[in-house]
């Protein structure tokens, strides 16, 4: 499958190098010149994946935001048409949202006139999303949106990565209760103190 990944920080990178690792053909959009944080996983990955958003997303089927939030509106006059392509966003609202927005999934699905989207990994460090692995036990992981397409996708991905399983929390309205999921790791990881090597597993009797 080829994917395009908007945003080269800790989680784009995490994504795109394990994405690569599965298999998946994966083009990174940026803007040019390159940042840093973009010439740091152009050594890991390779170059060539890099490209204009534009491009990135014309050639991909499925399309992961790792942008920071108060960036979408700028990020969203660069997709370019995006019928038929599934859009995830792995963006979280904490610090900032997009103007007049209160996450990136409600900005793209309003703005781009889409219902191909689905929230999903946002819950977790991007540790995690290179490796989660935990003594041979595959954390979970989330998603929620209106589109059941969608969202299957991305619990396909989210398999092909080493998540052991990735729950549906539901539709459109539980967007937000998963940034507030998020809120609960970073708070146990970062402020408690805990560290961020630990992740979320859901566990049935």
């Amino acid at each position: 499958m080829v994917i395009c990944i908007i945003g080269s920080g800790n989680v784009g990178g995490a994504l795109a190098q394990n994405l690569i690792k599965a298999g998946h053909q994966v083009l990174v959009g940026a803007r040019f010149p390159l940042s840093q944080k973009s010439i740091n996983l152009a050594t890991k990955i390779g170059e060539d994946r890099f490209t204009s958003i534009g491009f990135a997303v014309k050639q991909s089927e499925v399309v992961i935001l790792t942008i920071p939030p108060d960036a979408c509106l700028r990020v969203i006059q660069e997709l370019g048409p995006i019928d038929n392509k599934t859009i995830i966003d792995a963006s979280n609202s904490i610090r900032s949202t997009p103007e007049g927005f209160p996450t990136v999934y409600h900005a793209v699905k309003s703005i781009c006139k889409t219902e191909k989207i689905v929230k999903c990994f946002n819950t977790t460090g991007f540790e995690n999303m290179l490796n989660p692995n935990y003594n041979g036990i595959g954390l979970d992981m989330f998603c929620a949106g209106n589109d059941n397409a969608s969202k299957t996708l991305a619990a396909q991905l989210a398999r092909d990565i080493g998540f052991e399983t990735c729950y549906d929390f539901g539709g459109e309205d539980k967007v937000q209760l998963l940034e507030e999921l998020a809120k609960c790791w970073i708070n146990l990881a970062i402020v408690q103190g805990h560290g961020r090597n630990l992740g979320l597993k859901l566990l049935k009797r």
